[in-house]
């Protein structure tokens, strides 16, 4: 079965890479290349952003061992221009970013942000849970 190709938002990556009790199987699932993650220029600049929060207290050879636990399973692409107005409106303005992506690669959306979560029914993607990605992907 093929793989389940899907953008995460950043606070998904981080509770995986962080926090990985609790999404410990995500980790496991774009290891073993069951889930990919689907990402771009900007939302990989927007994760660097957030590991250096200083409440994650992490030094720069720790966000590099995250990250490489990370970006070789992804696939990146490209958001295209004419992506830049999107069809719902997304509160927090550097989200969007991670809409039109989902719409680019024609992959779902997973998200823990209450932002995207008001979106389901309106957005030309699925938006998903990361429970519900979990319940999505190949066995």
């Amino acid at each position: 079965m093929a793989a389940l190709r899907a953008v995460f938002d950043t606070n998904v990556v981080v509770s995986a890479l962080v926090f990985g009790q609790r999404l410990a199987w995500l980790r496991r699932a774009w290891a073993s290349e069951t889930a990919v993650p689907v990402v771009c220029r900007e939302t990989t600049e927007e994760l660097l952003r957030v590991l250096r929060y200083p409440k994650f207290r992490l030094g720069a050879a720790e966000r590099r061992v995250l990250l490489e636990d990370f970006l070789p399973y992804a696939e990146v692409l490209p958001v295209p221009d004419h992506l830049a107005a999107l069809p719902v409106g997304v509160r927090d303005r550097d989200d969007a970013v991670f809409l039109r992506l989902a719409l680019a690669a024609r992959v779902p959306l997973a998200s823990g942000d209450a932002d995207f979560t008001v979106l389901r029914d309106l957005a030309p993607v699925p938006i998903w849970s990361a429970a519900e990605l979990r319940q999505r992907l190949p066995e």
